[in-house]
């Protein structure tokens, strides 16, 4: 649906590419079109124009610019929720960090993940042998799954293990896309988990922390059944699962953190930390040039924490930031930021590794140049392959590479 939706989207801007001199506007050729593709008729009483052959090297491609043009009403350089004229779903579709802004990067990689999303899926699935919506414990009333992804070759040696947990602005994502992040450390001997928990929409925080040390403490008692060395398990995550996994690592065994979604009699605690560009200290954040707008009621951090102005809520702010569980105990850290982060400040990361270096705690910090909120700087070889290396330097000790 969400392809179609795109195409939708595509066939509104080669229709008024043809026909620019009727100044119909995009949002309700979108309309007219979903109408006629879900219901089979016209709605309107004039005989449709049939549409004109145009061979696809020819159309005009969607752009972002050509999104703007048409949708930014404030001509800002990025469309809001409110601006955007077509179907929810198709903004939905390209909001990936779900912060109800449209930007450039947003986009772009709402693009790529549409084109490449299911082959590397596959491609993942053609290296590595699946366990797929694995029960791992329960959120609320209803079952939490994780895929998990083992070597189809596997060594007669434990392995260590990489959870990777979903981003989304704590409201949306799914835990299908870690697939692709945990398959290199499975390349290399590893065990791969990649977890759901609940979204903001259905509990606040702290279910989302309790859900992913409730994993956590499932693979450490499944441990002999899955062959996991159990004190070798790192966790990463981008966006809101990066503010997941540091706050995994710095708040191991915190009582009001663990909940009871099972396995008691084992530890959530982790022995390395990859935090792409995940928020932290709530009270920079809001407060930062540009982000004044995640203060406000119904802004994701505003969610996470029930709702409400963000500055409104001080202890709120201090329970889900990662820094005030910093301690000489923590794992060591991995921290990536784009520079040019229009969605989180790289001020969240700074804060977060100055801590850390307070504490004596291992830490590793990498602005990138030119990087946004995620996007392809983060796909690029160089900075994928710091990622592996540093957790097979912190936990690949005589990991038996699968042959």
């Amino acid at each position: 649906m969400a392809d179609r939706l795109v195409g939708y989207y595509q066939a509104a801007i080669n229709n008024a590419h043809e026909a620019t001199m009727h100044h119909t506007k995009i949002g309700f050729l979108i309309v007219t079109l979903v109408a006629t593709s879900a219901f089979g008729q016209q709605t309107q009483t004039e005989t449709p124009r049939q549409p004109i052959a145009v061979p696809l090297t020819q159309r005009p491609r969607i752009t972002f610019e050509e999104i703007l043009r048409r949708e930014d009403a404030n001509k800002d350089g990025k469309v809001t929720k409110d601006e955007f004229k077509g179907p929810p779903r198709l903004f939905q579709r390209f909001d990936l960090d779900r912060d109800d802004v449209l930007t450039q990067l947003d986009f772009a990689a709402s693009v790529r993940q549409s084109r490449m999303g299911r082959q590397r899926n596959f491609a993942a699935a053609g290296d590595v042998a699946i366990e797929r919506d694995l029960v791992f414990g329960k959120g609320g009333q209803r079952d939490l799954t994780m895929h998990l992804v083992l070597p189809k070759n596997r060594s007669d040696a434990p392995a260590p293990v990489y959870v990777w947990i979903h981003g989304g602005g704590w409201q949306g994502g799914t835990k299908d896309g870690g697939i692709r992040q945990v398959t290199p450390l499975v390349k290399n001997g590893f065990v791969g988990a990649t977890i759901e928990y609940r979204l903001t929409g259905e509990a606040s925080f702290p279910a989302q922390i309790q859900d992913c040390k409730c994993a956590i403490r499932f693979l450490r008692a499944h441990a002999l059944k899955y062959n996991i060395d159990p004190e070798r398990i790192a966790v990463g995550g981008s966006s809101a699962g990066g503010h997941l996994a540091a706050l995994v690592g710095t708040s191991g065994d915190v009582p009001e953190l663990e909940g009871n979604g099972g396995w008691p009699d084992q530890s959530s605690r982790v022995q390395a930390v990859v935090d792409l560009y995940g928020p932290t200290d709530f009270n920079k954040f809001v407060v930062t040039n540009g982000f004044e707008s995640h203060n406000k009621d119904g802004s994701p951090e505003s969610k996470l924490l029930g709702g409400g102005r963000v500055l409104d809520k001080p202890d709120g702010i201090k329970r889900v930031n990662p820094i005030t569980y910093v301690d000489k105990e923590d794992p060591p850290f991995l921290i990536l930021h784009g520079k040019s982060d229009r969605t989180v400040p790289p001020n969240q990361s700074e804060a977060m590794h100055k801590a850390l270096q307070a504490a004596n705690v291992p830490t590793t910090l990498h602005i990138i140049e030119g990087a946004g909120h995620g996007g392809p700087e983060f796909s690029k070889p160089d900075i994928r392959k710091k990622q592996t290396n540093f957790i097979l330097s912190v936990l690949g000790e005589e990991v038996a590479v699968p042959k």
